[in-house]
This record gives structure tokens, C-alpha cells and sequence, in this order.
């Protein structure tokens, strides 16, 4: 029996017979969005504009972003190497389940837009991949590495049970080796050509070159520090981290949130 003649014996109308299809949502204003936030957030890939586009609450699949992203043409370029096994280590990793627990810290090198060399200490919390600090010089000590262990210490109100580094003079030098050794702080130290001892902060590392210093120009040594600060913040409290279930740092590490002890304050 035809439709026409169903509803004809049954005295209904055409219209309802049909299932009506839900308002799509149009592709347009959709690649609007991806656009913006592609041209803003450079060196985010499909992924983690997927993550902002529905935390604005677009009902999409992951797998429509993908396709117009692809047609769209916002792939990144450069893919990175991967290691084809992993490297051993020393010792197995203890679990971390806390905040504190492990920091680890290095240094990287850019130039400001006249050619004169920087670095900057990266300092990050191993367990919630809070960025603690990311402190630009022409040229840092070993005190300079304790001064700002110590400022971020006295932030968190907590002191981390041990802290991974390289081998670098700043780090092996005895103004940093007699305040651990004060404060009761391991001290880390990866094995000579082995940056995958030390995976958080070369990760990190990673990041901070590929979203920031390839991307930006910096006048001074002032503003360098401030752009670096603004690119610290946007990391802690907006950037979707892959490991945290696309969870900004700081808004993982509120869970873990305590009152600091003042007794317990660094010295």
C-alpha cells in the first residue's frame, strides 16, 4: 500500500507521517569558529580545537571537526619523529599521585629580534603539568635557580620531595646542591645524553618552543618575560592537556587543592 493511500484510509496527513529532521548545525559559521581559533592558537592541531569548540558548547562529533578540518586545509605541517623504542632508565619512576611530589626543571634558548641571546628555567610540577615558572635571563646561576625554587615554594606553601634536572653547571653547582640538602629536597639527575630521563619537562619544553618562541618576536628582555608569562597562564588555566583528559593543568590541580602549611615554609 502506497503512503498516500495509508494515510488516506487512516485519515492522516502526509506531513506526520514523515520523521522530522533535527536542525543541523550549518558547516559555515562551524569553520568560522575553527578558523578563529586556528589563526589565535597556532599550533593547536585537530584535536584540541575539537576540545574548544565543544567546550563552547557545539554539539559535534569529533569526527565532522576532523573532516572539515582537513578540508579546510588547518593541518599542521611538521610532524615530529617518534623514537622507534624507548630508552632505559636508571630506576623504575615511582607512581606520582599528589601534587608536589616531583617538579622537574631545565633550561631553553631563544634571541630577541635584534639577535642577542636569552634563556629561560622552566620549572613544571611533574604529577598535575602545572608550568610553575618560566624565568627569562641573558644569563642565570645556580643562585638564580634557588631564588626562584624558593619563590615558588613559598607560592605553593609546599616544598617537592624530589626535583629532576640535567646535568647543567646551574643545576650541579653548590649554591642549589646546599639548599636541597637544607630543605630536605632529592635531587635528580638524568644520565649525560639522556633528555628522555627526564620526559616532562622535555615534553613541556617542547611545547613552549612550538606555540611561543617559534611564534613570536620579542623587543627586550622585559617583554619577553611578560609574553612568556601570558603564554604561562593561557598553558596553566585554558590549553587542553592531552594526559589530563584535555583538562587545563590548574583546573586538575584544584583537585588536589590543600591549605598550605606555614610551618613547613622553605628557607
Amino acid at each position: 500500500m502506497s503512503v498516500n493511500r495509508a494515510c488516506h484510509v487512516c485519515q492522516q496527513s502526509r506531513a506526520g507521517w514523515y520523521q522530522k529532521l533535527k536542525p543541523k548545525v550549518l558547516d559555515a559559521p562551524l569553520k568560522a569558529r575553527m578558523h578563529e581559533i586556528a589563526s589565535t592558537r597556532v599550533r593547536y592541531g585537530f584535536w584540541r580545537i575539537y576540545v574548544l569548540i565543544r567546550r563552547d558548547g557545539w554539539h559535534v562529533n569529533h569526527k565532522r571537526i576532523y573532516r572539515l578540518y582537513k578540508e579546510e586545509g588547518l593541518n599542521l605541517r611538521s610532524k615530529r619523529p617518534h623514537r622507534r623504542r624507548a630508552a632505559a632508565h636508571r630506576l623504575e619512576r615511582p607512581t606520582l599521585t599528589a601534587p608536589d611530589q616531583s617538579w622537574s626543571m631545565d633550561f631553553v634558548s631563544d634571541a630577541l629580534f635584534n639577535g642577542q641571546r636569552f634563556r629561560a628555567l622552566t620549572v613544571v610540577d611533574n604529577f598535575t603539568r602545572e608550568c610553575l615558572a618560566i624565568e627569562a635571563g641573558q644569563s642565570l646561576t645556580g643562585q638564580d635557580v634557588v631564588q626562584a625554587l624558593m619563590r615558588i615554594a613559598t607560592e605553593r606553601g609546599a616544598l617537592p620531595h624530589r626535583i629532576q634536572a640535567d646535568n647543567g653547571p646551574e643545576f650541579v653547582s653548590l649554591q642549589l646542591d646546599k639548599w636541597a640538602y637544607d630543605n630536605g629536597v632529592t635531587l635528580d639527575y638524568s644520565r649525560p645524553g639522556k633528555p628522555t630521563d627526564n620526559p616532562f619537562i622535555e615534553s613541556f619544553n617542547g611545547s613552549l618552543r612550538d606555540e611561543c618562541l617559534n611564534t613570536t618576536w620579542f623587543m627586550s628582555l622585559a617583554d619577553a618575560r611578560n609574553k612568556l608569562e601570558n603564554w604561562r597562564q593561557d598553558y596553566n588555566y585554558f590549553r587542553p592537556h592531552s594526559a589530563l583528559a584535555d583538562t587545563p593543568p590548574a583546573l586538575f590541580a584544584k583537585q588536589f587543592a590543600v591549605t598550605p602549611n606555614l610551618s613547613d615554609s622553605p628557607v
